[in-house]
This record gives C-alpha cells, sequence and structure tokens, in this order.
C-alpha cells in the first residue's frame, strides 16, 4: 500500500490512531447492532415493532440505544406522528443509504461464508 492510501484508511504515519473520530464512528456503525438496523431500513422505513421484528433477539433496551445513536450520527431519520396511539417511523437518511450501500456487500459476502466459517 502507498502512503496516501493508508491515509485515506485512517492510517496517520502507518499507525491507526486512539483518538481518531474515525473509530467512534467506525464503533457505532459497525456494532452487532448497529449494522442489523441498518441493513434493515436499507429495505424501506420500519415502525418501532416491525424493526423489532425485523432484528430478531434485539431488546427493546439495546434497539432503542442504537436508534439514538444512529439517529444523533445522522445515519437514521426519526419521524413521530402525533397519533393515538403514537406512531414513530424510522427510515435512513441519505447518509444511511450511502453506508447501506457499502455495508450490503459485506453482508453478502457474510452471508456467503459463514457456513463455512464457524464449521472450522
Amino acid at each position: 500500500m502507498q502512503v496516501s492510501e493508508l491515509n485515506r484508511h485512517g492510517f496517520t504515519s502507518g499507525i491507526l490512531p486512539a483518538q481518531c473520530p474515525s473509530r467512534t464512528v467506525l464503533d457505532h456503525v459497525t456494532s452487532k447492532w448497529g449494522v442489523l438496523v441498518i441493513i434493515a431500513l436499507s429495505q424501506g422505513d420500519l415502525r418501532w415493532g416491525e424493526l423489532r421484528r425485523t432484528v430478531e433477539g434485539v431488546s427493546e433496551k439495546m434497539l432503542a440505544q442504537t436508534l439514538r445513536t444512529l439517529e444523533a450520527d445522522g445515519f437514521v431519520h426519526r419521524e413521530a406522528q402525533a397519533t393515538i396511539p403514537p406512531r414513530v417511523d424510522y427510515g435512513l437518511t441519505d447518509r444511511g443509504r450511502a453506508l447501506a450501500e457499502r455495508l450490503l456487500p459485506l453482508m453478502d459476502w457474510i452471508a456467503d461464508n459463514a457456513d463455512e466459517i464457524l464449521s472450522v
């Protein structure tokens, strides 16, 4: 790899610095629940219950925390409607869709290889 490529991928003089802001974002978007929520929302907007059913195994607490983080980072848009009962829809922002476009090939690769990897 050339130095310009290393700098592009978070390297600074050949080092991945601990205080690099990319680490925080990387932690948010590559957490187990973060990836799964982004992938679920890449199919379209979902209500809370739909999202929880789609991302099997996520607790209410973790889903709420993950959505708050992804919303604060500008990946997810939350739209609350003043109806009875209240309705809240979640969807990807332009930034979230751009991220999903990059995550989907990774998820395809994982799905294609998971059985073989786990059988070792």
